[in-house]
């Protein structure tokens, strides 16, 4: 089987970072065609160096790192350093990156590579707020349909919110964005935090990444240690939650992963609930299904499959 080609648009934050390096170290199953960078866990020149530290740190210096939007589309910038750090990286100590940023713009990359790929051949796996690839449909609206699919972490159903009461980080950043990519028409799996929230980096866990004793094993485990003081203390959880990499697992092994295919909407005009993902989980209305919504995942699975890869780098 051919690997499955990917753009992988990100704000990374350390579990976008594992992420990346789950599907920079699975080539017979993703083939990441490039990495757009765009503002979010922390501003853009972070996220831009960041994801150029990752692929340094995988050994994968050939991966094109570009810079995309750095701001959201209609609203201030929110960011999460008290979460992720004031890097976005905290826990491991990673040197600078010495590969170079792409002159391209992150937008235009995403058009570019839709438009030179046959349709439906590039998924779009975006892990942060959506205004790169908003912006890349509007800006080029025949690109819609040569998306094979989008792959995104973001929204949330049964788990409310992680950064107001009623949303999700990721979709409340750029609810406007957001709302363009599900109104698009292009096919769309959401892992909300509905499953982000089962992967959890139990201590055990951890232990498995840091006993590889290799610089991605031990980094993600000290990334893990920094940011699971967060989520322990809002959440009283046994660890840190992996959202993003959830995305990469579900392009190499789907069947970890159950959901529904259902309609969901996002919510762009009320600042009580801006950002929600009004997820149809039960069928109530009659608005035609526009996502698969995963609500659930074989964590041990999950996390075999994270330290099998990671092992390789």
């Amino acid at each position: 089987m051919t690997a499955r080609k990917i753009i992988i648009d990100t704000d990374p934050g350390q579990d976008d970072a594992v992420a990346i390096l789950l599907a920079l170290a699975s080539p017979e199953d993703v083939e990441v065609l490039g990495i757009t960078a765009v503002a979010g866990n922390v501003p853009l020149d972070l996220t831009a160096k960041n994801a150029r530290i990752v692929c340094e740190l995988a050994g994968k210096v050939d991966v094109p790192v570009f810079a995309g939007c750095d701001r959201p589309l209609g609203r201030d910038l929110v960011t999460a350093e008290h979460v992720h750090g004031k890097t976005g990286l905290d826990g491991p100590d990673l040197p600078d990156p010495t590969m170079p940023l792409q002159d391209q713009n992150g937008v235009d990359f995403i058009i570019d590579t839709l438009r030179d790929n046959d349709p439906g051949t590039v998924t779009l796996c975006p892990l942060g707020p959506l205004t790169n690839i908003a912006t890349a449909f509007q800006k080029a609206p025949d690109i819609v349909e040569r998306v094979q699919e989008i792959v995104l972490m973001g929204g949330a159903y049964f788990e409310v919110g992680n950064i107001t009461p009623a949303a999700e980080f990721n979709i409340y950043v750029d609810p406007q964005a957001a709302d363009i990519v599900f109104k698009s028409g292009a096919p769309i799996v959401v892992m909300p935090l509905d499953v982000t929230h089962k992967a959890l980096v139990t201590k055990p866990r951890n232990d498995a990444f840091r006993a590889l004793g290799t610089a991605a094993g031990v980094a993600v485990a000290q990334m893990t240690d920094f940011f699971e003081r967060f989520d322990k203390e809002k959440y009283g959880s046994a660890g840190a939650p992996l959202h993003d990499p959830c995305v990469t697992a579900y392009l190499i092994r789907p069947d970890l992963f159950s959901g529904r295919h259902i309609n969901v909407e996002i919510e762009t005009t009320s600042e009580l609930t801006m950002g929600m993902t009004v997820a149809d989980w039960w069928g109530v209305t009659d608005r035609p299904a526009n996502a698969l919504f995963i609500g659930n995942l074989d964590a041990d699975g999950f996390f075999d499959l994270l330290t099998e890869r990671l092992a390789r780098l």
